[in-house]
């Protein structure tokens, strides 16, 4: 499908403001906002709100879905995670976000970068509230305890879509990994408060979806965001199907019907996008 709906059609974001976001975070950050290229982009950057991602930009995985590219990455940073301090600071944000991109590479995972840059963001804005977006971490609980014991404000961890469009599109990931993942939160620490999302029109049907939002509520998920799957480029997986806006709702409704206690669904809705709102 390459006609965009009248409701998926959104201004051009301002190269000035991208510009200025930029020039006051360096070179030496990355945000997921400009290397998933995300459609909000113009509008988080206008309201100076970004998403940080750490450990580089090359994944070690490379799902069909997803503009990140895949590859073999570089050995981390050891001053990223004061760097992203800092440019938090410099923004004066309020809420921060901070994700990676998956580095099976690790022996941890990564996860003792989350930590240190939580600890380091903590240091030097204490006030601001920090959700971090994880990689599953291949479902180890070791992993995770590092996450979770640096305390952030959220852990979030995307099941991204319906376990039948696994093995076509994410074939080095796996659903149930990422569902006890956020059950293991809630039991390594049960005033954690977990977040998912997952996209829509990717090929999966209704009823798997309501199948998927009942097992987020089992896995006790706080927070669920549901947005449109929108291709990033030729080469990954094609849209199936644009969503209206009322389906959306639909979504969300049956969602809070069955006692996830917030869900934020529409078709421009991403994982961390206005997540401080929420």
């Amino acid at each position: 499908m390459s006609t965009l709906p009248h409701w998926l059609i959104k201004r051009t974001p301002k190269s000035e403001n991208i510009k200025l976001i930029r020039s006051l975070i360096g070179d030496k950050v990355n945000t997921v906002c400009e290397s998933a290229k995300c459609p909000n982009i113009g509008e988080c950057y206008s309201n100076r709100t970004v998403t940080f991602m750490i450990l580089g930009n090359i994944c070690t995985r490379g799902c069909r879905f997803c503009a990140v590219e895949g590859g073999i990455p570089t050995p981390p940073d050891p001053m990223e995670p004061r760097n992203v301090a800092e440019a938090s600071k410099k923004l004066g944000l309020k809420y921060i976000v901070v994700t990676s991109a998956t580095r099976d590479d690790l022996p941890d995972g990564g996860a003792n970068y989350f930590a240190k840059t939580i600890i380091e963001l903590k240091k030097i804005s204490p006030e601001t509230k920090i959700e971090v977006l994880i990689p599953d971490f291949k479902g180890k609980e070791e992993h995770l305890r590092t996450v979770i014991y640096a305390k952030p404000d959220v852990l979030n961890h995307n099941i991204e879509m319906v376990p039948r469009l696994y093995t076509h599109i994410r074939p080095k990931s796996n659903y149930y990994t990422s569902i006890n993942l956020l059950k293991m939160a809630k039991n390594i620490n049960g005033n954690t408060v977990t977040k998912s999302g997952f996209m829509v029109g990717i090929g999966e049907k209704e009823d798997e979806i309501f199948g998927l939002m009942k097992e987020l509520r089992s896995a006790e998920c706080d927070i669920l965001t549901i947005g449109q799957y929108i291709a990033p480029s030729q080469d990954r997986a094609k849209v199936v199907e644009y969503v209206h806006p009322e389906k959306f709702n639909e979504y969300r409704d049956f969602g809070l019907s069955i006692g996830i206690k917030k869900v934020i669904s529409g078709p421009f809705v991403r994982s961390s996008y206005l997540a401080g709102n929420y």
